[in-house]
């Protein structure tokens, strides 16, 4: 990652939304902060600095820009399928599930 800063860094999520369900809020605030981790690992670090160090910025630019269409939501179903979580809109089915089976049992 960018400037070598993960040790450093502390993560706080707070999902608060009377609204909706609070399971479904915090899970899907939990996967999206690890896909930006995951894209930001991702990311040819290495590649970027060095053309930004010799003065390369079109280069960079065009890096920067190739990223954006980088599939990157593969990385991340392969990465749930290995885990053994739910992959995808498969999501909302496995929270909906859970709403049922446990969070209806709570009194």
């Amino acid at each position: 990652m960018r400037g070598n800063y993960l040790d450093r860094v502390n993560i706080g999520l707070d999902f608060f939304d009377a609204s909706i369900n609070r399971i479904g809020a915090y899970v899907v605030g939990t996967r999206a902060a690890k896909k930006a981790f995951m894209i930001a690992l991702l990311e040819p670090t290495g590649k970027l600095k060095t053309y930004e160090e010799s003065g390369r910025l079109f280069e960079r630019l065009a890096m920067r820009e190739e990223l954006r269409t980088k599939p990157f939501g593969a990385v991340w179903d392969y990465y749930c399928l290995q885990e053994g979580v739910a992959v995808g809109e498969d999501l909302i089915t496995e929270i909906q599930r859970y709403e049922s089976e446990v969070l209806s049992e709570r009194k």
